[in-house]
């Protein structure tokens, strides 16, 4: 499926009559000499992007990808979670920028932008339920342990005095007729420490992209092993090909660029443009280190 089906970017004389008829605000300016997001697609040839539904932006840091997600999102109004690194000539640009979609004038209320900020904030937020989590269930064990002993210590069964000591009575009860484990799972919330930081990771990305909607994925390979990243590639394509998801993708892993009828914007190059996953820079050096080591392989 297909929502988004071109972007045009501020040209570059759209950028020109900006910055000139702006130059005192830029020389107020209490950030940079560098109007961003102003000054970066024009100097790389890229004024215009045609989509598919599985779209990837290739580059190197700083080449602008995470840029142009961000862009794009903000221009379609998409759901977002974390903040960015936005400035006061980020409004302007967006006014210069244009946005062409398959139908309607807006993208699916479900559609998104992922960050790897959404997923590390995800990964701590985990961390912290489930040290809750094991906190609780040394507290457990203690209270586990004290009921059992009751009758030991006291040398007599609990003895109920008012209809207050009812659930004191039950407690002391199941106990008994119960072992640790079972005692102390009945009172815990589940515990998601289980996983792994990539498994959660994985999961989180399971979670939150649905049926019949638009997702900008910024670098999702972060945090995810090897083996990962291929069921992540697996997942996108069936959520396309099923679920009738549409993708836009900055990623310099090799697993990713390889997704099936991708179409790949190299912001490396200049000018950028288009080109198969197999001619990527990052690609090639991946080649090249297991060409070097090809007689490990054959032992």
């Amino acid at each position: 499926m297909q929502y988004l089906e071109r972007f045009d970017l501020a040209s570059a004389d759209a950028e020109d009559g900006y910055v000139l008829s702006s130059r005192n605000k830029l020389q107020l300016s209490c950030y940079s000499d560098s109007p961003y997001p102003f000054k970066i697609f024009p100097q790389k040839g890229l004024a215009r992007i045609d989509f598919e539904p599985i779209t990837v932006f290739y580059g190197g840091n700083g080449s602008g990808k995470s840029t142009l997600l961000n862009v794009i999102a903000q221009k379609l109004d998409l759901i977002r979670t974390s903040p960015f690194n936005q400035t006061p000539y980020f409004e302007d640009y967006l006014a210069l920028c244009h946005a062409k979609l398959m139908i309607g004038e807006r993208a699916p209320k479900e559609s998104r932008i992922i960050t790897s900020d959404d997923v590390f904030d995800f990964l701590l937020d985990l961390r912290s339920v489930n040290e809750g989590v094991d906190r609780r269930r040394e507290e457990l064990f203690a209270e586990y342990y004290e009921l059992v002993t009751y009758y030991d210590r006291m040398g007599k069964s609990y003895q109920l005095q008012s209809l207050a000591d009812y659930e004191e009575l039950k407690r002391h009860n199941e106990a008994k007729s119960r072992t640790k484990n079972k005692y102390t799972k009945r009172r815990l919330p589940p515990n998601l420490g289980g996983k792994s930081n990539g498994e959660s990771a994985f999961a989180y990305f399971t979670e939150y992209i649905r049926e019949d909607a638009l997702y900008l994925l910024d670098e999702p390979e972060n945090s995810l092993s090897a083996d990962l990243q291929i069921k992540l590639a697996q997942f996108i394509e069936e959520a396309v090909r099923f679920y009738r998801c549409q993708f836009v993708i900055s990623t310099h892993s090799p697993f990713l660029l390889a997704l099936k009828g991708a179409r790949i914007y190299d912001l490396d190059a200049n000018p950028a443009g288009l080109r198969p996953w197999t001619e990527l820079e990052n690609v090639k050096l991946y080649q090249s280190f297991f060409e070097a080591h090809r007689a490990e392989f054959q032992k």
